[in-house]
């Protein structure tokens, strides 16, 4: 089995097989930084442990709207970020994106560095 596909297959299923909590609403201000509005819905993945010992963050897309529950947990992507101020490295899993939202992702994010590895299995998931 190839690496790369073995991993985004482990991937989804973490995503599938767990729920996805919403704790920032497309729209609202973020908690310390009431200026910052998040543009599209944010939250972890219940059940999963990231490095700040929340859940994993899980960023979910405006595809969302278009498709069955299944296919609304389609992994676009995953978006790694890394904080230089506070040495910190992330990683956010992005849900049902398209590229127009891929961008406003970075684009919140545009004080830390940025990488966006796309799952090379979505393009083919969000179009069937």
């Amino acid at each position: 089995m190839n690496l790369d596909t073995s991993f985004w297959r482990a991937m989804s299923h973490l995503l599938i097989s767990n729920s996805i909590v919403i704790d920032h609403l497309r729209g609202s201000p973020h908690p310390r930084y009431p200026s910052v509005i998040y543009p599209l819905d944010y939250g972890y993945l219940d059940n999963t442990t990231s490095s700040d010992g929340g859940g994993i963050d899980v960023w979910v897309g405006s595809l969302n709207i278009l498709m069955n529950e299944d296919q609304r947990k389609t992994l676009t992507g995953i978006l790694c970020t890394f904080d230089t101020l506070k040495r910190d490295a992330e990683m956010k899993l992005l849900v049902a994106c398209s590229a127009e939202d891929i961008q406003i992702i970075r684009d919140f994010h545009k004080e830390m560095h940025t990488l966006y590895i796309p799952n090379p299995a979505a393009e083919y998931e969000l179009s069937n």
